[in-house]
């Protein structure tokens, strides 16, 4: 039987029960993500208010992680947007969403828990697509001169996956000061792609 709520909007609805369910995935894990704890922290009166607006959990946990994606995104583009050179731009990539992860930790937990679940249908196109616009970046630094020959597969995947392993450090060391972090980040890969890093190695 479904519920039809003439006074709250769906989109509206379909924002407060992922919020909801983010906070509760974040504060006592995937496993302990029912529906009723979620309608229980979204106030809502019945759980098939939740079934109303999702084909199941399936499709709650996936709007979850695009919601904390999309933001991520959104986020870092417009710091990365703001930049003219390609250096500036990849230490704009990483102080930002270093930044990001830093003030949204909540949601970056549980969208590490989400993932380390398998509750999240990620594939290696996926993983392709995601490093694609960083690929591109760096390209567009060795074009104009600012970056020294390397494969820019391989340098956006070691970045990316530098700065996925920041929630980790932070469930372990919640006082870690991601200021700090997120430029020691910049400095180690501005000095392993600029053009003048010593020893550099050409492909």
């Amino acid at each position: 039987m479904q519920v039809k709520e003439p006074s709250f909007t769906g989109a509206a609805r379909r924002a407060q029960i992922v919020d909801a369910a983010l906070s509760v995935i974040a504060e006592q894990g995937y496993d302990r993500a029912s529906y009723a704890r979620i309608a229980e922290r979204a106030q809502l009166s019945s759980t098939r208010l939740i079934s109303y607006h999702f084909a199941g959990k399936a499709d709650l946990i996936s709007a979850c992680a695009a919601q904390v994606i999309q933001r991520i995104g959104a986020w870092t583009g417009s710091a990365v947007h703001a930049e003219e050179t390609a250096a500036r731009a990849l230490q704009a990539y990483i102080t930002a969403t270093v930044g990001f992860i830093d003030n949204n930790r909540s949601d970056m937990t549980a969208l590490t828990r989400i993932v380390l679940a398998g509750a999240l249908q990620y594939t290696t196109a996926d993983d392709a697509a995601a490093a694609a616009p960083l690929e591109d970046l760096l390209r567009q630094g060795q074009e104009s001169g600012e970056f020294r020959s390397f494969d820019p597969a391989v340098m956006a995947h070691a970045v990316q996956r530098s700065i996925d392993g920041l929630p980790f450090v932070l469930e372990r060391a919640p006082e870690t000061d991601c200021a700090a972090y997120g430029r020691e980040l910049a400095e180690l890969f501005e000095l392993a792609t600029r053009f003048d890093a010593p020893d550099a190695v050409s492909y």
